[in-house]
């Protein structure tokens, strides 16, 4: 079967991966929650556009292949939803001078984004009853309350989408596993604005840290168990 990272990685790099022991499914958990990670015009831009052509609007923007994630996302969202599960809106907010850090150095362009540019993405608008979790920092975990509401909401799992593939989403994930929650990752709903390390990232993960599926299959699962407790 192809995977996200097949052609970039090598298959000798996956057996050796596969040889160690790394890759084993992890499960989504008992009740998970999904996470929206900074699915914001910013990222994508507020028309469906080629990359060099959107960055023209945002020059953080991901382009098209962030468009097209969102169409994958927005079903997943509406699953959770139906099923009563908490979606959870980990993103970035515009930042004051003091609050600006080492990120304004490493990426100035973030300091100067519009109002606009911050407005969640209309297919996946947040509704009442999501949290909404502002962050500083790539990880949603990292100086949030976001595992405090995890344990709360009775969430022993998360299912991770949105970006950057290899920045906030990665960084997001390592800490997820690392706080014991189930990690899973729908391949076809998180984007980066390059392809390899979109790939390459989506490997390592797959092998470290979180169940990298077909958002298909996660869809059908989370139907099959609402049906199977409704009988």
């Amino acid at each position: 079967m192809s995977r996200p990272w097949t052609g970039i990685v090598s298959a000798d790099e996956e057996k050796r991966y596969r040889a160690a022991g790394f890759g084993r499914a992890g499960g989504i958990g008992k009740r998970p929650a999904l996470l929206i990670i900074d699915v914001q015009y910013r990222t994508i831009g507020t028309a469906e556009k080629p990359f060099w052509d959107s960055i023209e609007e945002f020059k953080t923007s991901c382009g098209a292949p962030g468009w097209e994630a969102v169409r994958n996302i927005a079903p997943l969202m509406h699953r959770f939803r139906e099923l009563g599960l908490p979606v959870i809106y980990p993103h970035v907010a515009p930042k004051e001078a003091f609050d600006q850090g080492r990120l304004a150095a490493k990426v100035p362009e973030l300091m100067t984004i519009s109002q606009e540019g911050y407005r969640f993405v209309e297919e996946v608008v947040p509704q009442d009853g999501d949290v909404l979790l502002p962050k500083k920092h790539p990880s949603a975990f990292f100086g949030t309350p976001l595992a405090s509401y995890l344990i709360d909401l009775g969430c022993d799992g998360v299912v991770v989408t949105g970006c950057t593939t290899s920045g906030c989403v990665r960084s997001s994930v390592v800490d997820a596993f690392s706080y014991n929650f189930h990690v899973t990752v729908p391949e076809e709903c998180v984007y980066d604005r390059s392809e390899a390390a979109h790939a390459v990232n989506l490997f390592d993960m797959a092998y470290k840290y979180a169940d990298v599926r077909p958002v298909g299959e996660i869809d059908a699962e989370l139907a099959d168990r609402a049906a199977g407790e409704a009988a």
